[in-house]
């Protein structure tokens, strides 16, 4: 899938400035001021994410779709026509989000584009991985000489393989990706504890024992400190939480739909709201 930036994003980004100022000039020394800043680049980048769910959408249909277009190229072609006579016959049906792309293919077709040119075009248009593969093979079939016939039958079996793979495998995942996302906020809440009731404890305890000791005339060297000490605890479990929540979700969207992007998105979900939640808890890093 192509992305470009569409004036539509100039929205979110104006709205999540004005935000962000308004955050400076009145939250700067509150402590809403991270929570405000995390919401605002949320605001920012929501309506690319709301048209990356809307392709995913319509590639999902495209699939769909094209495995009906394929169908009915092989029940044409079965009837003794070319190929290119049985594309423009059947390109006036409705295949939903495909249709564009059908017109575009009939159209060419009937301007004297060479099949094999026209079908590349096609594939590339769609952007979808599926219908690249299937029109590779088509074409490398037509070009062997091999039956046509059989051929998009065996594409029509692989496309409908592959896509009820990828159920099985959305299916199976399911349980793990809210198991994957119920451990990771387990380990948020568990890193909260040890910063806001654990450790502040140690430090009072560790410096009782160091004034004891400095009146018998021993030092403690070093130390530990959430607040710029020799070790600032709270940075450290902020990126450990980070990079918990980076990898979690490159699992969860491998696991769930075999595909990186996927795997980022749930990262920066996982990211985003572990640091909204421990700034807004905290009140600051």
């Amino acid at each position: 899938m192509k992305y470009k930036f569409r004036k539509k994003y100039l929205i979110g980004i104006t709205v999540a400035f004005l935000v962000t100022l308004l955050n400076f000039l009145y939250f700067l020394k509150t402590r809403w001021f991270y929570s405000i800043l995390i919401i605002s680049l949320v605001i920012a980048s929501i309506q690319f994410w709301i048209d990356f769910f809307n392709e995913l959408k319509r590639q999902k249909e495209i699939e769909q779709k094209f495995l009906e277009f394929i169908r009915a190229l092989v029940s044409t072609v079965r009837s003794g026509l070319p190929i290119p006579q049985s594309i423009v016959s059947i390109a006036d049906e409705d295949y939903g989000a495909l249709n564009s792309h059908v017109k575009k293919l009939k159209n060419q077709l009937e301007i004297g584009i060479p099949l094999h040119n026209a079908l590349i075009t096609f594939s590339e248009d769609t952007g979808n991985s599926i219908i690249k593969r299937s029109v590779s093979i088509v074409i490398e079939a037509e070009k062997s000489g091999g039956d046509i016939e059989d051929v998009l039958e065996s594409v029509v079996e692989s496309v409908v393989s592959v896509k009820k793979m990828k159920e099985e495998r959305k299916a199976e995942a399911y349980s793990q990706i809210v198991q994957g996302y119920i451990v990771f906020f387990v380990f948020i809440a568990i890193m909260l504890v040890l910063q806001l009731k654990l450790f502040p404890q140690l430090t009072k305890m560790s410096g009782s024992f160091g004034s004891a000791l400095g009146g018998l005339g021993v030092g403690l060297m070093g130390g530990v400190s959430g607040e710029g000490g020799a070790l600032n605890l709270d940075r450290i479990f902020l990126g450990l939480v980070l990079i918990q929540g980076f990898f979690a979700g490159i699992m969860i969207g491998k696991f769930s739909e075999g595909d990186l992007k996927q795997g980022l998105f749930h990262s920066i979900i996982l990211m985003t709201l572990s640091t909204l939640v421990i700034v807004t808890v905290k009140g600051g890093i």
